[in-house]
């Protein structure tokens, strides 16, 4: 979930999370986790785009198995060639925010107000985590992608300890005068919540934030994405939120009221959720997953 979560009391849970003892490397993303104290009960933080986040540990929680394996990408189906094209592509979180507290609850200007640099995000009871999640599905985008002939840039790739920050998210998608950028997260609600939904640029002109510009095709890249997400992935629209069109129009996240290209977030399911999560740890449904996001993103790309 990216991490700057609206203060209602339609989104606030608490939750507690537990996390598990074994430790996971996500090939392609070079960054080990440690669990935290067994047992210990964490109170949900707000975060950059989602319902529920994991507030900072001290270490990560433990994450079961759930390695990326390497896929030949599939032709371009029928989307046409992306060649001249730049999306930027930003994978939610950092695993090492777990160990880099005090760095990502530095407070950044986001226009509107400050906001913490960066959070943890969510994780499975089980303890796979939304940053492993986010890494491996944005791999999976990049090469669907670059396949179709697009030039890709990734916000981070295992490259730095923590972050970026989410001024920074926004800036590199500006930087690159990308023709869509895409945050990839997954969410971290309640227990019976689940589907996907996709984040909108609210009209913010406050600061150094002014979406005006970028609220009209924003919201037609998430429309895009989100009738080619349901039917790559065969998963519903959300049921908690987006009065079942699977979208939300957030005024109160950095990332979007920065940015001055085209820019949405995806939320691709509840993590705490224990159907939802059987299907975000599957790598099968991953692969799904980013196939929704490629198509949804060649389709607003092609007009």
């Amino acid at each position: 979930m990216p991490y700057d979560h609206r203060n209602t009391a339609r989104r606030t849970l608490a939750l507690a999370l537990a996390a598990t003892g074994c430790c996971a490397v996500l090939a392609g993303c070079g960054a080990s986790q440690a669990a935290p104290p067994a047992g210990k009960a964490q109170e949900a933080t707000q975060g950059e785009s989602g319902t529920q986040s994991r507030p900072p540990f001290a270490s990560a929680p433990a994450a079961p198995s759930a390695p990326r394996t390497t896929h030949a990408p599939p032709a371009a189906q029928g989307s046409g060639s992306l060649a001249g094209k730049t999306i930027v592509i930003d994978p939610g979180h950092n695993s090492g925010n777990f160990r880099h507290s005090t760095e990502i609850n530095q407070k950044v200007n986001i226009g509107t107000n400050r906001k913490e640099c960066d959070t943890t995000g969510t994780s499975t009871d089980a303890g796979y985590t939304e940053a492993s999640f986010t890494s491996d599905v944005s791999h999976r985008l990049r090469d669907l992608l670059t396949a179709r002939g697009a030039k890709v840039v990734l916000t981070h790739d295992g490259d730095r300890p923590w972050g970026p920050c989410i001024d920074e998210r926004a800036r590199i998608g500006n930087a690159a005068r990308a023709d869509a950028v895409v945050s990839v997260h997954a969410d971290g609600s309640a227990v019976g919540h689940r589907g996907f939904h996709v984040i909108l640029p609210a009209k913010v002109q406050a600061g150094a934030a002014d979406t005006a510009k970028i609220v009209g095709p924003s919201r037609t890249l998430g429309e895009r994405i989100a009738d080619r997400f349901a039917r790559a992935t065969g998963t519903s629209p959300a049921n908690y939120i987006g009065s079942g069109t699977g979208l939300d129009v957030r005024d109160d996240l950095g990332g979007l009221n920065l940015s001055t290209v085209p820019k949405v977030f995806v939320e691709c399911g509840n993590m705490r959720d224990p159907k939802d999560a059987q299907l975000l740890t599957s790598a099968t449904w991953r692969q799904k997953a980013a196939q929704g996001l490629a198509d949804g993103i060649a389709t607003y790309l092609k007009g």
